[in-house]
């Protein structure tokens, strides 16, 4: 109910920023789970980079030395020029030119922890992940480099193109950000701290990716389950069925699994993920992110952070929360007590005792049922027309229609697993090839565990001058297709693929000058925009009726089905955004003190906002990875930028087409060409043709009723 993807794309090192920013509908085989192509990948591309994914634990190790030691010299190379002869081509194009060649040159040696099949491959890829974050650091208080970059500036300024000028105010604001302007002896300190911060983050995450834990159950304790669920799940010797914490086991479990103690089981191992280890990573990250931030004279981590969002600080956000909370807060008491009222029923239709309370291991599955007695949404139904291949089928070609792009499927790619496919875009009107994606969509073990967009390499103007290629991945884990059961998406699972998919056009569609603003190298609280726009196609007839066909025979979505799933899009509304305040005000409030029992602030923030009680032994921010990656003091961002990405789509899209070519490409060049190079406020103005507004939010949220009606008094 509550997944969310994640872009780690915006997994900066936010203490090393001055550096390193980093066919027909159905051709489906069940026996072998091949799949079919986009109606314009019928012909195939070449590989057209040079990312390798095959390099051994020694060649990692081999190439982090050498990568640093280039970039060292790079760097040498501008800190030496002598003041007097500062220039742009000895200083801002030489950092432009190291900073696209490193983020490349990085991701092929830090991406592998997140996706390799091999331990000691992941292993080494983390080890260079800290080692090169320890490099970041440095590089990030070089005093020698900053002061060549304010003799530019006072030099030159003037003279640059728009993007070199905004590129050189963002390396000077970093520089202070970094403490370049203080003592020698508060520089050390910062350096120690910063480099203790992305050694914690990394292992926080890296924890994750390698937890692996296994529950048991008989076939009497997964009563109410899919049968496609039960026949994909592993069987030990004893015949039990073996149930993993990844999103396709847990999520269906938690919905449809009628045994509470299975799902308490369940919802208590799931949210005791890491507990110990990360539990004691994340509150030692609050406690030197505070320290830190006290250093660079900033009140608290989160006003550090915040001062480069568009909200500026963490009483914009606490306002905009706590409106919003008290919109909802009527709406979700409603649904709260009208899940009770269903598991009161459940209970008498069982048999069972009726405790008069709502646990955390009952939300999913009341709130499933609320859309059955509600909307009338048959989810077993719904799933059997979406097959993985044809929605992937159907996203891309709406994709690339409504973007004016086309997509080839590259043959016989260099990839990191046999299940992975390779992608090339092209401009459909030019020919051009703007970039590549990789499709990396089912769980393995050690893998990244939820859904992301990670660039590999960023699409910017090389040292000769020529356009360097984007290049991205989509990594998702959605159940894996087996001898007699394709891989089938649950709708929340379709909408998961467009939203990182919307990560990957804004990656492969940006057309910058410099690597520090391509893509999604913009502000944290407008990252989520266009792929949050782009969820909407998965609510609209005409581009769910694209992506949906029968897995046995073809035929179409019937009409109702849509129309119940459609209209099921305000369920649950009021608790599932409440659950979106409680995970951004528990961000605020352990990035507002200098230290915190990161349990007991989850605790009460969701028995206070949400009236469900905390699972006692559970500790949820010990797996809330986005704490350790890159959203630290910004989580708020996910419901912050859905104002406008609802702005955006009913405002333009849903008014002139939602499959409009002309408005497509309009957003195209807009907003996703931009990457960082322009302010997202000032996108959004030059899209909308106006300020952006609240409304279209409050109205797909359903609460447009209680907005005239507020206004009424």
């Amino acid at each position: 109910v509550f997944i969310l993807g994640v872009s780690v794309t915006r997994a900066v090192r936010r203490y090393s920023e001055l550096f390193y920013c980093s066919s027909s509908k159905l051709k489906m085989t069940l026996q072998n789970g091949s799949d079919t192509s986009a109606r314009s990948c019928s012909s195939t591309a070449d590989q057209n980079h040079n990312l390798r994914w095959d390099l051994t634990p020694e060649e990692i190790r081999h190439q982090t030395q050498r990568l640093i030691r280039r970039m060292k010299q790079a760097y040498d190379s501008v800190g030496s020029v002598d003041i007097e002869n500062v220039c742009f081509e000895n200083t801002l194009q030489v950092i432009g030119d190291a900073k696209a060649e490193y983020a490349a040159s990085r991701h092929v040696l830090d991406f592998p922890q997140y996706v390799s099949p091999w331990k000691e491959v992941r292993l080494a890829s983390t080890e260079a992940d800290k080692r090169l974050s320890d490099f970041d650091v440095e590089v990030s208080m070089r005093a020698d480099v900053f002061q060549r970059l304010i003799a530019l500036q006072e030099k030159q300024s003037a003279d640059l193109l728009p993007e070199s000028e905004r590129f050189l105010g963002r390396l000077l604001k970093l520089g202070k950000r970094s403490g370049l302007h203080l003592s020698k002896d508060i520089q050390e300190e910062i350096k120690s701290i910063s480099k203790q911060i992305s050694e914690l983050s990394i292992d926080f995450n890296q924890n994750l990716n390698e937890e692996n834990t296994v529950l048991l159950f008989s076939q009497e304790d997964l009563v109410g389950l899919a049968e496609s669920y039960v026949n994909g799940l592993e069987k030990a010797e004893d015949g039990w069925y073996k149930v993993t914490l990844a999103y396709p086991h847990y999520f269906p479990l938690m919905k449809r699994c009628h045994v509470a103690e299975t799902r308490r089981k369940m919802e208590m191992a799931f949210h005791s993920r890491c507990k110990d280890v990360n539990t004691a990573i994340l509150e030692q990250l609050i406690e030197l992110r505070a320290r830190l931030a006290k250093l660079l004279g900033f009140s608290s981590h989160a006003h550090y952070v915040l001062e480069m969002t568009v909200a500026k600080n963490p009483e914009n956000v606490a306002r905009f929360l706590d409106e919003l909370y008290k919109r909802l807060r009527p709406v979700g008491e409603q649904e709260r007590q009208y899940l009770l009222s269903l598991k009161h029923a459940d209970c008498e239709r069982r048999g069972l005792e009726f405790d008069g309370q709502l646990h955390a291991w009952d939300m999913p599955y009341y709130m499933n049922q609320v859309e059955q007695v509600k909307f009338a949404v048959d989810k077993d139904k719904l799933l059997e027309y979406f097959p993985l291949e044809v929605v992937t089928e159907g996203l891309l070609n709406i994709y690339q229609d409504l973007l004016g792009l086309r997509f080839q499927r590259v043959q016989d790619a260099h990839v990191w697993h046999d299940s992975v496919k390779l992608y090339s875009v092209l401009d459909s009107v030019t020919g051009e090839e703007m970039g590549q994606f990789y499709l990396d969509l089912h769980p393995r073990e050690g893998k990244y565990g939820h859904a992301a967009c990670f660039g590999l390499q960023p699409g910017c103007l090389g040292p000769d001058g020529k356009r360097r290629m984007p290049v991205a991945a989509l990594v998702a884990n959605f159940t894996k297709p087996t001898s007699s059961w394709p891989s089938l998406l649950q709708h929340h699972e379709v909408e998961t693929f467009f939203h990182e998919f919307g990560h990957v056009m804004h990656e492969l569609c940006s057309q910058t000058r410099y690597a520090e603003f391509s893509g999604t190298q913009v502000e944290t609280d407008f990252v989520e925009v266009p792929s949050q726009t782009l969820e909407n196609w998965v609510w609209e007839k005409e581009p769910l009726r694209r992506m949906s066909c029968h897995y046995k025979d073809g035929s179409p979505i019937p009409d109702g089905l849509l129309d119940k799933l459609i209209a099921s899009r305000v369920a649950n509304t009021g608790l599932m955004n409440l659950r979106q305040i409680v995970l951004s005000k528990a961000d605020q409030t352990l990035h507002t003190k200098d230290r915190a029992d990161t349990a007991a602030e989850f605790a009460k923030h969701s028995e206070d906002i949400l009236g469900i009680p905390a699972t006692p032994g559970t500790n949820m921010t010990a797996s809330f990875s986005h704490l350790a990656g890159g959203y630290d003091g910004q989580y708020y961002s996910y419901l912050w930028s859905e104002v406008y990405s609802m702005d955006i789509f009913f405002s333009r899209f849903k008014k002139e087409g939602i499959l409009n070519p002309k408005v497509g490409r309009e957003y195209r060049r807009v907003v996703l060409e931009a990457g960082g190079s322009v302010d997202g406020m000032d996108m959004l103005k030059m899209f909308l043709g106006r300020e952006p507004c609240q409304d279209a939010f409050f109205q797909c949220k359903g609460l447009a009723q209680t907005i005239t009606e507020q206004n009424s008094q």
